[in-house]
């Protein structure tokens, strides 16, 4: 058995541009739900919608 079949990192599929563009409009449409002005989730980058997710309880700070 070789190395790399053992190793995920290397094995595993890579997400396609598509799927990760589509992953973020989800996100970015998830973010709209909970209240955040359309515009401002525009100017936010993928890390910080992913926060926002994750943690609502940070969600009046963006709002500002």
């Amino acid at each position: 058995m070789s190395r790399n079949a053992r190793n995920n990192d290397t094995t595993r599929p890579i997400k396609s541009g598509a799927a990760a563009n589509r992953r973020l409009l989800e996100h970015r449409r998830r973010v709209i739900a909970l209240g955040v002005a359309e515009e401002k989730v525009k100017t936010l980058n993928h890390q910080v919608l992913r926060t926002l997710i994750a943690k609502p309880h940070l969600i009046p700070e963006h709002l500002k």
